[in-house]
């Protein structure tokens, strides 16, 4: 197989591409990861609202829902934010490298997942024809596990490889660092420094 086959896409030079995954990674992922905590915040608002505060599943709309409750139920706003997650996963991976890669591809993978169920959502919505019958859109996991308990758990499951990815990308081993194109990491983790000792003695 060529070396060509082989090697990474990486952005053109100069793109906004390569600006988010050289010199502006570190910042790009703060960014997001702010987004996704807010996300978080509005989905654990919501469960309080059901389970500590006993409200009716409908009125449960999370903070956002108590200043905007017909636009946390619209259908669009979901699909929307899932699409900018999974825009923001693709944009930001070729920073990432080694076992940081592998798990920002695991969550990359999950969002994309999560995604085609929102759209799924949304299509229910605007045709008003709504799976197998149900009474309101309703996605496919859905048929298994109630909305807002899979909606927990979807981002639950997006987040932790994500996290992993993040601290891993910012513990980079020295072969790792090597490959990389931002300066996130921080120096070597003390494991290497205690191999490279070890090494020269």
């Amino acid at each position: 197989m060529s070396t060509s086959m082989v090697r990474r896409r990486v952005p053109r030079p100069g793109s906004l591409l390569e600006t988010l995954n050289t010199s502006r990674h570190g910042a790009a992922l703060a960014i997001y990861g702010i987004v996704v905590l807010l996300h978080w915040v509005e989905h654990l608002a919501q469960a309080a609202q059901i389970y500590l505060w006993d409200w009716p599943i409908p009125e449960a709309g999370g903070a956002l829902g108590l200043v905007f409750p017909s636009l946390v139920q619209n259908e669009l706003l979901h699909y929307g934010f899932a699409l900018i997650m999974i825009v923001a996963f693709f944009m930001l991976r070729h920073g990432f490298t080694g076992r940081s890669r592998t798990w920002w591809g695991i969550a990359l993978g999950i969002q994309f997942w999560h995604h085609i169920e929102h759209l799924l959502l949304l299509i229910q919505s605007w045709s008003g024809a709504y799976l197998l019958g149900k009474s309101v859109p309703t996605s496919m996991i859905q048929l298994l596990i109630p909305r807002v308990e899979l909606h927990l758990l979807y981002n639950a499951i997006v987040f932790a490889p994500m996290v992993v990815a993040m601290v891993l990308h910012r513990r980079a081993t020295t072969a790792e660092q090597a490959m990389m194109r931002c300066d996130c990491a921080h120096p070597p983790a003390r494991r290497d420094r205690r191999a490279s000792a070890r090494a020269s003695v």
